[in-house]
């Protein structure tokens, strides 16, 4: 199989407001430093996934999947995330993943009618219980400088408000020089008969 072939992955996510991705971003600008040895995240990327499926994922697979997320999507009602909170993995003394939080008792339930879904089309149950975030930037070099720790620790307790989510959606991810390249392959918009409740 090529290399090309590889390196190509795909994932269900869902976005925030681009409102919260804009405040995120300006957070970034913020703290983020020359050198820091950390690849931060563009707001065009910024997502919750929902379930990674895997490298190379076989087509029939894909199409199985679309079927069953439309027919998800429809059962499922429009809801809210808060955003709030930034933290690391697996903290900030040696941080590999920098993160803003998410509380959202609808985003947890889709998560695992997502899995249970994809499950049955054959791929992997998820191993670990779901953690709710955005990845922010992802630490290349363990060593934080002192100056990025404190800023980061300074605003852990930071609110960026509340998103409406709509959908979600199938992406495929493409490794490149200058970060990820997400190219969206379905879109599965929720009920919104709900929206009246």
């Amino acid at each position: 199989m090529p290399d090309s072939e590889k390196r190509v992955r795909a994932f269900i996510a869902v976005r925030v407001s681009d409102e919260i991705e804009a405040s995120l971003d300006a957070l970034i600008a913020r703290v983020r430093a020359e050198r820091d040895g950390v690849a931060w995240v563009r707001p065009s990327n910024l997502h919750l996934t929902l379930k990674f499926l895997g490298a190379a994922v076989d087509p029939a697979k894909i199409s199985q999947l679309i079927g069953l997320l439309h027919s998800l999507a429809e059962s499922i009602a429009p809801f809210e995330i808060r955003v709030g909170g930034i933290g690391a993995f697996p903290n900030f003394s040696r941080p590999y993943v920098i993160w803003a939080g998410l509380e959202s008792e609808p985003l947890v339930a889709l998560a695992a009618q997502v899995d249970e879904v994809a499950a049955e089309c054959g791929f992997e149950r998820e191993g670990r219980r779901f953690s709710p975030h955005l990845t922010l930037g992802r630490v290349r070099n363990p060593r934080l400088t002192r100056d990025l720790r404190e800023q980061l620790r300074a605003v852990r307790e930071r609110e960026f408000g509340v998103s409406g989510v709509q959908s979600m959606t199938l992406y495929r991810s493409e490794l490149a020089p200058g970060g990820s390249i997400y190219t969206a392959l379905a879109t599965f918009p929720f009920a919104a008969a709900h929206l009246k409740e």
